[in-house]
């Protein structure tokens, strides 16, 4: 995760071959467990979900964070909550990025004020999963590189997934019907160094293919072996039944396995 990498110009900056999936504006976000100042106080702003990462833009142009980057291959210990009394949070622990402007790791605790935090959330974890499939394992998440070119406004439409989804799946854009703000979404022609939901579609190595009409995204690549295991991970549950408030994002090889429900249970006790 990288600190103030992610917004440009008053909007948001993404990379070449990465899509936004869902925004949504009047989020919260609070961190905790990190000394560093940025993290200090609540944090307003706008939310997007993208194909690799999520992205935090803050409203507040004096405030020591401007942007925050969340890419998938850093987040771990995601859980939806559900509180009988208060309004439904995300909640997690992201691990920063060599150069990304901020070490260790912090947790973090997402509000949406408008309302859609569980549909967000599990929308997150579905592409969260799907992007596990496609990246090799790590030890630690790979370093950030700022774009060596000059950044400019991403091609239109800025918000509209393919109209076939993900490998089958369908993101709940109808709970989150508000699109960015017109020229507010920008793009460098550097690709992400992680992968993201369409495999290694905007990978350092790879070739970014151009964007097909009704996309913000890339044209979906063929259905190769990295591909068929997006479209079973699309698929698969990862939710706990017995629990349909908590789910979480399979941490990457250099994370330790969450404790089990058992285990938390355990501690209450």
């Amino acid at each position: 995760m990288s600190l103030n990498t992610a917004h440009a110009n008053g909007g948001v900056l993404i990379h070449a071959g990465e899509g936004i999936i869902l925004f949504s504006n009047n989020v919260s976000v609070e961190f905790h467990g990190n000394d560093n100042p940025a993290f200090k106080g609540s944090k307003t702003g706008r939310m997007y979900l993208t194909t690799h990462r999520m992205i935090f833009n803050h409203k507040d142009s004096r405030d020591q964070l401007q942007s925050f980057s969340f890419p998938f291959v850093t987040i771990s210990e995601v859980e939806l909550e559900q509180p009988v009394f208060g309004a439904n949070f995300i909640k997690g622990k992201v691990r920063a990025q060599p150069n990304g402007n901020w070490i260790g790791e912090v947790k973090f605790k997402l509000l949406f004020k408008s309302g859609g935090a569980i549909d967000f959330g599990q929308a997150m974890l579905k592409a969260a999963q799907m992007a596990s499939r496609n990246g090799p394992p790590r030890d630690a998440p790979p370093p950030y590189s700022p774009p060596s070119g000059a950044w400019y406004a991403a091609p239109p439409p800025a918000y509209a997934p393919p109209q076939t989804g993900y490998y089958g799946w369908s993101p709940p854009v109808h709970a989150f019907p508000d699109h960015p703000p017109a020229n507010s979404v920008f793009m460098t022609d550097m690709p992400p160094p992680y992968p993201g939901i369409n495999g290694y579609t905007g990978y350092a190595n790879a070739t970014a293919p151009s964007a097909p009409p009704g996309a913000m995204g890339f044209t979906q690549p063929p259905m190769a072996a990295n591909d068929a295991k997006a479209a079973e991970a699309a698929q698969s549950a990862y939710f706990d039944p017995s629990r349909p408030q908590c789910a979480y994002v399979p941490p990457p090889a250099y994370y330790e396995a969450p404790p089990t429900y058992q285990d938390a249970t355990k501690k209450q006790q």
